[in-house]
C-alpha cells in the first residue's frame, strides 16, 4: 500500500521540491497507513511533511472496514449514533497522524507537520454550524498541528474569519475561482485582525488555501473538445495551470501590501497557497504535470499516493515554473473565454459539484458505518 518505492527511495525530485520552497503533503490517510508504519516512514525519510484528508478519503478508508473493526465494536457496545461513530474514528486517525508529524511541526515552527480534517460537508452553507463544528473538531483532535478544513462557499467565508479569530488554524478547501480566492485571503486577514484584538499570538495561527487544479482542466477540456476546432483543441491542458498561476500572482499581491504589513509586524503567518486535486485525470497528460508546472516558493502541493510516487520516480523539478508565466496565463484564460466558454460559469459549477461530491461521500460513509453498527446489534 505504501510505496514511494516502499517508502525507502531517496527523495530526489521531492527533495528538490522542498529546496524550491514547496512543502509536499500527502492527500490520503487511513488506519492501516498509520498502524503499518508507512506514514511514519514517509515522514522520516523527508518525502512528506503534512497530510490532508477529505470526506472521500475517509469514505474509502473507513468504508473498507480494514483496521477499524475493534473501534467499531467498542462504539457499537456503547450504543453511539452513526454520526458520533464517524467522528470518533476520523478524529482518532487525525490525532494519530498528528502525533507522527509532530516532529516536523516542531522543527518547522508550525509551518508544516500539519494534518487537516474537514467539517461535515452537509454544513457547507451554514456559517454558524461550520464555526461550531470547527471548534468541536479542534477540541476532539486536541493537537496543535491540526488544521480544520472549511469550504470556500459564500457561507464559509465568515466562518473562516471567525475560526481564525479564535486562534484555530484553517485549511480553506474547494477554491476554484480567482475572485473567490481573493475573498478567502480577505477572510483570513479579517480573522487575524480579530485574533489580534482577542490577544491571540498570531505566530501560532497558520492557514493554507486549497486551490483546486485538475478539475478545472477536466471541465474546460470537455468543453474545448466539444467545440473541436484546432484553436480549441490547442488550449486543452492549459486552463488549470493558468488559473493556478494567476492565483499565485494574487497571493503575492495581497501579502505584499494593504492590511498585511501591520499583521506581519505582529508576527502573523502568510496564508500559503496549496495546490489540491493534483492527480492527473487525463491519461494523455504527464502524470506529474500539476507538480512540475506549479513550483513556486511558499506553496504546498498535496498529492495522492500515485502522484507522490510518480514525482519521486520521474518528476522534473527545474525551478520556479509559476512567476514567469503570468502573461501567458492571462492569455490562455482569455482565449478560452473568446471561444464562448465562461470562466465564471465553470468555476461556479465546480464549486457546487465539489460540495455535492463531498456530501455524497460523507453520506456513503455514514451508511457504511450504520450498517457495521447494525450488524453488531446497534440500530444506528
Amino acid at each position: 500500500m505504501i510505496t514511494v518505492t516502499e517508502a525507502t527511495a531517496t527523495p530526489g525530485a521531492l527533495k528538490r521540491l522542498a529546496d524550491e520552497g514547496v512543502s509536499v503533503w500527502l492527500d490520503d490517510l487511513s488506519r492501516r497507513r498509520i498502524t503499518s508504519g508507512g506514514l511514519a516512514e514517509l515522514v522520516a525519510n523527508g518525502s512528506v511533511v503534512g497530510v490532508t484528508t477529505n470526506p472521500s478519503i475517509f469514505q474509502a478508508a473507513i468504508g473498507s472496514g480494514e483496521g477499524y473493526e475493534e473501534q467499531l465494536a467498542d462504539l457499537a457496545e456503547r450504543g453511539v449514533t452513526v454520526d458520533e461513530a464517524v467522528r470518533m474514528m476520523t478524529t482518532a486517525d487525525v490525532r494519530d497522524a498528528a502525533d507522527i508529524l509532530r516532529p516536523v511541526y516542531d522543527t518547522s515552527g508550525g509551518r508544516d507537520g500539519r494534518v487537516s480534517i474537514e467539517v461535515d460537508p452537509r454544513l457547507a452553507h451554514d456559517t454558524a454550524a461550520t464555526v461550531a463544528e470547527a471548534k468541536q473538531l479542534a477540541w476532539l483532535v486536541d493537537r496543535p498541528n491540526v488544521m480544520i478544513k472549511i469550504p470556500a462557499t459564500q457561507a464559509g467565508l465568515p466562518a473562516i474569519t471567525e475560526v481564525i479569530g479564535l486562534g484555530i488554524s484553517v485549511n480553506v478547501t474547494l477554491i476554484f475561482s480567482l475572485e473567490r480566492y481573493r475573498e478567502v485571503m480577505a477572510a483570513y486577514l479579517a480573522g487575524l485582525e480579530k485574533a489580534r484584538e482577542r490577544g491571540v499570538d498570531l505566530a501560532t495561527v497558520h492557514s493554507v488555501a486549497s486551490f483546486f487544479v485538475s478539475r478545472v482542466d477536466s471541465e474546460i477540456d470537455k468543453r474545448l473538445t466539444a467545440l473541436g476546432t484546432d484553436e480549441a483543441l490547442a488550449l486543452k491542458g492549459r486552463a488549470a495551470l493558468a488559473n493556478a498561476r494567476l492565483a499565485y500572482q494574487a497571493y503575492q499581491e495581497v501579502f505584499a501590501s494593504g492590511r498585511w504589513p501591520a499583521l506581519s509586524g505582529a508576527r502573523a503567518n502568510k496564508q500559503r497557497p496549496l495546490w489540491a486535486s493534483t492527480g492527473v485525470k487525463d491519461p494523455a497528460y504527464k502524470d506529474t504535470l500539476y507538480v512540475d508546472e506549479l513550483v513556486a516558493p511558499g506553496t504546498v502541493n498535496t498529492m495522492p499516493e500515485a502522484t507522490l510516487n510518480a514525482v519521486a520516480d520521474h518528476g522534473e523539478i527545474t525551478g520556479d515554473t509559476v512567476t514567469g508565466g503570468y502573461a501567458q496565463a492571462h492569455a490562455d484564460l482569455a482565449a478560452v473565454e473568446r471561444l464562448g466558454i465562461s470562466y465564471d460559469e465553470v468555476v461556479r459549477q465546480l464549486e457546487d459539484e465539489g460540495v455535492a461530491k463531498f456530501e455524497a461521500a460523507w453520506q456513503e460513509l455514514l451508511d457504511a458505518v450504520a450498517t457495521s453498527l447494525k450488524s453488531k446489534g446497534v440500530d444506528a
